[in-house]
């Protein structure tokens, strides 16, 4: 991907660290998954990592642009296999934090035959529900086209706030993204980026 935005790399130094730097504010995250994924040429905001940031809010200025792979169907049908499991993992965990006061008060009676009955239950309304909804947690037909195709980063999807698409100039990105660059990630040269936003 080309990354920018950073307020503090106008006029940088050569070998400054840069991409933590921005205004004092975040924007809500705008997670619109899976109708905007991160196929090649999507614009997207940059942000925090879930440690510090579990509502996963935009940065407030920095951005990048997907450039990413082509990947075959079997390397798809993996990803598909990975991003249901932990689709299926965190619906789990969303069931369980229903349960919590439950839970905590079997725990502290070391209820261990109530805990494993309400685990069977909770597995079973998971397993349900990822049967009944068999797309959930995989890629769409339009996903699975454009990474077989065009390519992108399907790690990204549903993580990110894919906000907009490059609709001229990705062969400028292609070159941009081919830069040699040093530690940190930062282009040995400096680019400069210009771009209109259209509506």
């Amino acid at each position: 991907m080309v990354q920018g935005g950073d307020p503090e790399s106008k006029g940088a130094p050569a070998g400054k660290a840069l991409g933590s730097g921005g205004p004092n504010y975040t924007i809500p995250a705008e997670i619109v998954y899976p109708q905007l994924f991160h196929k090649r040429g999507a614009l997207s905001a940059a942000r925090t990592g879930d440690d510090m940031n579990p509502l996963k809010a935009s940065s407030g200025s920095q951005f990048y642009i997907v450039w990413g792979d082509k990947y075959s169907e079997v390397q798809l049908a993996g990803m598909e296999d990975q991003k249901k499991q932990q689709a299926m993992q965190a619906y789990f965990q969303s069931l369980a934090m229903q349960h919590m006061d439950s839970i905590q008060k079997m725990q502290t009676a070391n209820d261990q035959s109530g805990l494993g009955k309400l685990q069977a239950e909770l597995v079973q309304k998971t397993e349900a529900e990822f049967k009944n909804n068999p797309s959930k947690g995989g890629f769409t037909a339009e996903q699975k086209k454009a990474y077989s195709t065009v390519g992108g980063t399907p790690h990204l999807d549903g993580e990110y706030t894919v906000f907009g698409e490059v609709i001229e100039g990705l062969d400028v990105v292609g070159k941009i993204q081919a830069v040699e660059t040093a530690p940190g990630d930062r282009p040995k040269v400096d680019i400069m980026m210009k771009m209109t936003i259209v509506q």
